[in-house]
């Protein structure tokens, strides 16, 4: 769960205000330091970092065809996924 973005101005305003210490700030407000250390660095949360990409399996199928000894990073460059994405493809497709 994710803490609102009016919540965490609260905590670093009434830290600032008080010029409480990180241990006194997250007991005051029952929250963990890792959380407050991140908002001390940026207050806005991040976007998710992670994003799913279908990989067009005749594609794949018809370039490991063409370039049966391409690497898998040659690969994933070349669908714009990671290693891992192409490995995972080639497993539950049965191309070997």
């Amino acid at each position: 769960m994710s803490y609102s973005v009016d919540f965490r101005r609260k905590v670093l305003s009434v830290r600032e205000q008080e010029g409480l210490s990180i241990r006194a700030t997250v007991k005051r407000f029952h929250i963990g330091t890792d959380p407050l250390t991140r908002w001390l660095r940026r207050i806005e949360p991040q976007q998710s970092g992670s994003r799913r990409r279908k990989i067009d399996k005749k594609a794949l199928v018809k370039y490991v065809e063409l370039y049966p000894d391409a690497y898998q990073r040659e690969r994933a460059a070349r669908f714009g996924v990671c290693t891992k994405s192409i490995w995972q493809a080639l497993k539950k497709w049965g191309i070997t």
